[in-house]
């Protein structure tokens, strides 16, 4: 079969949808229109570390985004005290809207200024889509009523009465709060039109459940995998390995509510194995990060005999899983049968040390990672728990069908951890399945092995590599969602010397700070271009220290800045996030925040400092974005079929469909 051939094929699947010239060009019209229109705004947020409060008002308020239009439409006529009211009510138009209605004996009058006010927003914020976008934005309640008052002309007399008497109904029928509320919400889908999430959703805070339910109901969104991410998606597996692991850190920071709460996997059968066996053992080196004060005495106890228990049975699979896989290169992380217990210290490369903690009852010195009979009768139970935890599962599945560990988008490259380098500057190579694979290439083959962890059929070698790989994801020797050498858990925990403690970077953190070697990483990945960049999370950049977010001659950006509670002393601030619109890209720095009563009552936003970073000289038009690539295409298909149509390769068919 020839090319033309094989094109006449194609173009008569594509006549099946435009079967004549009319249908044909009608489209080509539409689609040359769209590929005018400005850019949408896409909104890039990493290391939200579990920080449900600070993520909704940052996802709310477009990390400043919805006040600017707000301001823009209305500072010339409103007061800034009343312009931030309206605009908390935008954020959290339930809460916000109930509290202000209490104070009034009859509210008719507001609700008509108000109703007026969100249109003009409203209107403003719908100006960069067609009509058919922002119908689809619309809830089906209200679509035809709210499209109509989006469109009004002032202008147009006729129709001046028609407008007055829809806002008169829509209070008269005690609808103005569900309107209200459906305007408050369009105003931020069409303020923000993609959403990029640049890694480590989960551990640390309370609620990473809260942000996996609220990304669900996003409309566009896209997520690159952070470490932390993927250990829970190890977890979702069944992999013990990772189940230890992340009942270890949540332990770290008493961080339970995401897993009883959040997905409503009891830790009764763990409290009653570590009650049982570490009631009268010393638990001082596994005491959660809180103060005793927030948690009585028992309970401050029982949580560090839990995450002693946890974290013994934690080491003993963490050395199965390396011995099991030779490939990670992770022997000397084997360090259970390093302890001398009679002289209760811990042979490492760089010397002896003493334990802190050396009373390990389960741990067998003669087979130090066989876990006892108790502690396989824990995790059997324990992985039931999080296999049948249906919320964990459809967060899983969310997180692989709308992620991955990279995505070019619109010029930009963006990934949580690293590209692994070596010391020359070089991609680092790795040797993987009888193949040698670094850069892209890397990339690519450790996103096919993690999807195997989870959809390949349970019970195949695929399937077991790829629980354990999600695993080396999380903290395997220069994982590229990790970028250490290792990770230090067991010196942290069990040794005093802190120079021990350390868990060196790989080389790409430091030549992330030349051009060349970014410009290099993007053209790996097929980027070209002065507006190319790479946009990168998880680790904390140091504002208070003078360190910049901008790296690489500003060819890269690093957007995790604090955003976990845990890490703001060390960075001074709360986290940075990007704004890519039509005008260019454009990075703000956030202080804490105050909490969502506060921001409810008080109408406090969180304090954020924006600058331009790469200003674009002209508007940005949708016919240069990826969008914009793809919609060219199909013109260029449907031209295509209208010429067959001309020369009569296909026939037309008139009939009205």
């Amino acid at each position: 079969m020839n090319d033309r051939t094989q094109r006449l094929d194609y173009l008569r699947l594509l006549a099946q949808q435009y079967p004549n010239v009319r249908a044909a060009s009608s489209e080509i019209i539409h689609l040359q229109a769209i590929q005018n229109l400005p850019k949408g705004t896409e909104h890039f947020m990493s290391d939200l570390h579990g920080e449900a409060e600070a993520f909704v008002h940052i996802l709310n308020n477009a990390s400043g985004a919805v006040r600017e239009k707000v301001d823009a439409v209305l500072r010339d006529s409103l007061p800034a005290d009343e312009r931030a009211q309206l605009a908390t009510l935008i954020y959290y138009p339930e809460e916000k809207l109930a509290e202000l209605v209490a104070t009034m004996s009859d509210p008719t009058e507001w609700y008509r200024i108000t109703l007026s006010r969100l249109l003009e927003i409203c209107r403003l914020c719908a100006s960069k889509y067609t009509r058919a976008k922002v119908r689809r934005a619309l809830p089906r309640w209200t679509g035809d009523i709210i499209n109509e008052l989006l469109n009004k002309n002032n202008d147009i007399y006729n129709k001046r009465e028609y407008f007055d008497t829809v806002i008169s109904s829509i209070i008269e029928t005690d609808r103005a709060e569900p309107f209200i509320i459906a305007m408050c919400d369009l105003i931020k889908r069409l303020v923000v039109d993609h959403l990029h999430i640049v890694g480590d959703i989960f551990d640390r805070g309370p609620r990473a459940d809260i942000i996996m339910d609220m990304l669900m109901a996003h409309h566009s969104v896209d997520i690159q995998w952070g470490n932390h991410d993927v250990l829970w998606m190890g977890a979702a597996t069944g992999s013990r390995t990772c189940i230890a692991t992340v009942l270890s850190n949540s332990m770290t920071y008493n961080n339970l509510d995401v897993i009883e709460t959040g997905y409503g996997i009891s830790l009764r059968p763990l409290a009653l194995f570590a009650d049982e066996i570490y009631r009268d053992r010393d638990v001082s080196c596994f005491q959660p990060r809180v103060s005793a004060s927030s948690l009585s005495k028992t309970g401050f106890e029982r949580a560090a005999r839990m995450h002693k228990a946890i974290a013994v049975i934690q080491f003993k699979l963490e050395g199965l899983t390396i011995r099991r896989n030779p490939s990670f290169r992770m022997d000397d992380r084997l360090l259970l049968d390093k302890i001398d217990f009679e002289k209760k210290l811990v042979h490492l490369p760089t010397g002896d040390y003493p334990l802190l903690d050396h009373d390990f009852p389960t741990i067998d010195p003669a087979d130090p990672y066989r876990l006892s009979p108790e502690e396989e009768q824990l995790m059997a139970q324990l992985k039931n728990s999080f296999l049948r935890s249906e919320k964990l599962q459809r967060h899983t599945r969310f997180l692989y069908s709308k992620g991955g560990l990279y995505k070019c988008y619109n010029g930009n490259l963006l990934f949580h951890g690293c590209i692994p380098m070596d010391e020359q500057g070089g991609f680092m190579q790795f040797e993987f399945g009888g193949q040698t694979l670094s850069g892209k290439a890397l990339m690519d083959w450790c996103e096919t092995v993690a999807r195997e962890g989870y959809y390949a059929r349970e019970g195949t070698p695929e399937r077991q590599f790829g629980k354990d790989f999600l695993w080396f994801l999380w903290c395997g020797r220069h994982s590229p969602s990790f970028g250490r050498d290792h990770i230090a858990t067991f010196e942290r925990r069990l040794i005093a010397d802190k120079s021990t403690w350390v868990e060196p970077k790989n080389p790409y953190y430091t030549y992330y700070e030349q051009d060349e070697v970014c410009v290099r990483i993007l053209r790996e990945f097929g980027l070209e271009g002065e507006h190319c960049h790479i946009v990168n999370g998880h680790i904390p950049v140091k504002s208070k220290d003078g360190e910049s977010p901008i790296k690489g001659g500003g060819r890269l950006i690093v957007i995790d800045g604090g955003f976990c509670r845990a890490y703001q002393p060390t960075t001074g601030i709360a986290g940075y996030t990007l704004v890519f619109d039509s005008w260019g890209i454009h990075i703000t720095a956030h202080e804490p925040f105050p909490g969502r009563e506060t921001a409810i009552r008080d109408n406090k936003d969180i304090l954020s400092t924006s600058m331009a970073f790469d200003r674009s000289e002209h508007r940005i038009r949708i016919r240069e974005t990826d969008i914009g690539r793809a919609l060219q295409r199909s013109i260029d298909d449907l031209k295509e079929l209208l010429a067959a149509y001309r020369r009569g390769d296909l026939k037309e068919d008139d009939r009205e469909r």
